[in-house]
């Protein structure tokens, strides 16, 4: 039968302790992957369609042959591993904050650590995706400058409601604008949320951007036995 309950990892970190977990999920027979923060569930495995639709309807909007993209939020990977699965990605680098996430997936204590870091497309970078998004500099240590040609976000739980206060001015027209000179005209902002389409978010973005639009990506929670939900919100930098 197995062990039903194991916690993997744990670090203390600024933002609070982190922890690693995985279990066994009888009702489905399946073994479940789970990062928390203090006592708030960040991601579980059991929960990845809205994380893999990120990139699926992030890069279907990109349209150039030869794509590069960034991902702002690491996870459990599966936001990354849809974008290495598009065969036009050219590269992919991936900025956490969260040094222990990354060093989880380089130490292959998630299933899709040696798929992600055996990528030779694939960077993982530890740093502050916001405060990068809010210089010249850019996202991209490696290149100042750099642009991408699809830029696609999952870190806090949607833009009313962040992780850290310092996360909140991205979300205003302002920090949107800083986020745009990162992408070649044409490219793709795409940002995953928790919670159902913000009329107010989609008029910030639509002082930026053009198509602005919000994608509602269904799914079963299983521990619920209902329907959710969560929201892909996509814009277009103006040519």
């Amino acid at each position: 039968m197995g062990i039903r309950f194991e916690e993997i990892d744990f670090q203390p970190t600024a933002l609070g302790g982190l922890s690693l977990r995985r279990r066994r999920e009888p009702s489905l027979g399946t073994e479940v992957h789970e990062i928390k923060l203090d006592d708030d569930f960040l991601m579980s495995s059991l929960f990845t369609e809205a994380e893999i639709q990120l990139a699926t309807l992030g890069l279907a909007a990109a349209r150039h042959d030869r794509l590069d993209v960034a991902v702002g939020g690491l996870g459990l990977g599966y936001t990354a591993r849809a974008v290495l699965r598009e065969p036009r990605v050219r590269s992919l680098v991936v900025i956490d904050a969260l040094a222990e996430v990354i060093g989880w997936h380089q130490r292959g204590l998630l299933p899709l650590g040696p798929e992600l870091t055996g990528d030779q497309r694939c960077r993982l970078l530890h740093g502050d995706f916001f405060a990068a998004a809010a210089t010249d500099a850019g996202l991209d240590p490696a290149t100042p400058g750099r642009r991408f040609h699809a830029i696609l976000v999952d870190i806090d739980h949607a833009p009313d409601h962040v992780l850290h206060p310092s996360h909140a001015a991205f979300y205003e027209p302002d920090g949107l604008r800083r986020l745009a000179t990162h992408l070649h005209p044409g490219g793709v902002f795409a940002l995953w949320s928790n919670d159902p389409p913000h009329s107010g978010f989609l008029a910030s973005l639509g002082e930026v951007f053009t198509g602005c639009r919000a994608h509602e990506v269904s799914f079963h929670n299983f521990l619920q036995g209902r329907p959710a939900a969560n929201t892909i919100y996509l814009a277009t930098r103006p040519e």
